[in-house]
């Protein structure tokens, strides 16, 4: 089954997802604002509501994949391909850790199960782990605590994040955040090396200047793309993706919505206040729509060539007019209370993730705005929420559909 998703609300098929592991367990108080993160998770807790997360998906007939599995079944090809993939992602960690490369290679190496190997880049190394490395004398009287020489990659269960599939192709993202930029090399083996996957179009990659994440990204038809201008998406990130999408004669893309919304980190991306739920249903937060700017992208041929402008009606037409549809409904996160749509917003009420027309799975902690979802003929799948909302990214952000059908 090859990467194809076309739209956000054609019937999931399949989706990749990461499970917490080790390195929530690895979040102390003073790396939280370094690993993006405002809270420590309780990892038993998390891993019981991410596999009741799972659970729910797989009642609704999608098939489960998880990044870990994947990246195990590519590095385990052949001893060369995980030689450098140790060799990546040691280079790609920092100046701390190539100048522990030897026995962080060793370490690394040692390890046989390669699904364990790929867990470990994850939960990370700490400098005790390593044989032979010691402290000089003023290290050893200034860092008393533990040190990593590779950080924990905490936020890696928002598999929505690193790279975004759009259409038969992948956007394999450079990150906002230096903490993250680690996220990319699973993906990029994945999509390299695996034999399912290894002849994937990629419409962007990590080496090029300008961030862009998954969660601002978002198929709204095969010929339609929204993308969020955001905290961490750029203007020119867009732009470069844009090219690319445009100039694959195959891609049937005609046509990007940009969407300015406010760079902060309670909108961190486009997902955060703004899904669809239906063929003519979206959830919003209200707080965007004063100041919301939509810009348009088209396409001009095949050489990766576009005219932009912006556009001045409201949100709701924009999308009529580009999807074709009678009418398009808003439905309001927190619905007309303003302090239930900005609490709700916080914990992810407009993050859903639709797994078919018109269903939905979201966080059951969000209940003014789950309630207005029924209201609007909705059908709500609620997940345990309490421990994976600590991360500030709900269903949507902990999911990356590899194929759809179309609808």
């Amino acid at each position: 089954m090859k990467i194809h998703v076309t739209s956000e609300i054609g019937p999931l098929q399949r989706v990749l997802l990461h499970r917490p592991g080790q390195e929530l367990e690895h979040l102390v108080p003073d790396s939280l604002e370094r690993l993006l993160f405002d809270d420590i998770p309780y990892l038993k807790a998390a891993q019981r509501e991410h596999d009741v997360f799972a659970d729910t998906l797989r009642g609704q007939g999608v098939e489960v994949v998880y990044l870990e599995d994947l990246a195990a079944q590519t590095i385990a090809q052949s001893d060369t391909l995980r030689e450098q993939f140790v060799d990546d992602f040691i280079r790609e960690a920092g100046e701390v850790a190539c100048q522990y490369k030897t026995p962080l290679k060793q370490l690394l190496l040692g390890i046989e199960d390669p699904k364990e190997l790929v867990l470990k880049t994850i939960a990370g190394v700490q400098g005790r782990e390593l044989a032979g490395v010691s402290r000089g004398p003023l290290a050893r009287l200034m860092k008393r605590g533990p040190q990593f020489i590779l950080d924990p990659i905490p936020n890696l269960y928002f598999t929505r994040d690193p790279f975004a599939c759009i259409g038969e192709g992948v956007s394999l993202n450079r990150m906002y955040s230096v903490t993250r930029n680690r996220e990319t090399i699973y993906g990029r083996y994945i999509l390299r090396h695996h034999p399912e996957y290894q002849n994937t179009p990629l419409y962007y990659r990590p080496s090029l200047p300008f961030s862009v994440e998954g969660g601002d990204i978002l198929n709204l038809s095969p010929s339609l793309l929204a993308v969020g201008i955001s905290q961490r998406t750029s203007p020119e990130g867009i732009e470069l993706l844009a090219g690319q999408i445009f100039q694959d004669e195959a891609s049937p893309i005609q046509t990007i919505l940009a969407l300015d919304i406010p760079a902060m980190r309670a909108f961190m991306h486009l997902d955060t206040v703004f899904t669809q739920v239906d063929v003519d249903k979206f959830t919003v937060h209200p707080g965007i729509l004063q100041t919301l700017r939509v810009y348009r992208l088209r396409r001009q041929g095949c050489s990766g060539q576009f005219q932009v402008e912006e556009l001045e009606a409201s949100l709701e037409d924009i999308l009529k007019e580009h999807l074709g549809l009678d009418r398009a409904q808003l439905i309001r996160c927190g619905g007309g209370d303003y302090i239930a749509a900005q609490r709700e917003q916080w914990n992810d009420g407009s993050n859903t993730l639709c797994v078919a027309p018109g269903v939905v799975v979201v966080y059951d902690r969000n209940n003014v705005t789950n309630q207005i979802l029924r209201e609007s003929g909705i059908t709500v799948l609620e997940l345990p929420s309490s421990e994976l909302s600590r991360g500030r990214g709900g269903p949507r952000c902990m999911s990356m559909p590899l194929c759809r059908e179309d609808l």
